[in-house]
C-alpha cells in the first residue's frame, strides 16, 4: 500500500516548520521514508477486523475520582496582590510573551 511521498514531503516540511525546526534535503528525505513506513504500519491496521470489538479509552478499568467542585472562601482582590511589585489595572503586570 504505498503512499504519495509528495504529500508526505509537505507533511514533513509544514510539521517542521510549525515546530520551528530546520530540515536539510537528506533529513527530509530520511522522515518521508520513515513516515512512509508508519503510515504504511498504519493501512495494514486498517485492515484489522474489528467488528465485535468494543470500544474503549482504556483496559485497566480505573475510573476518575473527581470532588465536587465546592466554592469557598478566597482572598480579595487587594490581598492577592499585596505582595507583588508588579501590578496594573487590579491585575499581575508580567513580561510580554507574544510579539
Amino acid at each position: 500500500m504505498g503512499y504519495n511521498l509528495n504529500i508526505v514531503k509537505i507533511d514533513i516540511n509544514h510539521t517542521a516548520k510549525l515546530a520551528g525546526l530546520k530540515l536539510t534535503p537528506e533529513e527530509v528525505k530520511k522522515f518521508e521514508s520513515q513516515l512512509g513506513k508508519v503510515l504504511d504500519y498504519i493501512g495494514q491496521l486498517s485492515k484489522v477486523s474489528t467488528e465485535n470489538v468494543e470500544p474503549t479509552s482504556q483496559v485497566t478499568g480505573l475510573e476518575n475520582v473527581e470532588r465536587e467542585d465546592k466554592t469557598g472562601p478566597s482572598l480579595s482582590q487587594d490581598e492577592v496582590l499585596a505582595n507583588t511589585k508588579q501590578k496594573q489595572n487590579g491585575m499581575f503586570k508580567i513580561p510580554a510573551i507574544f510579539d
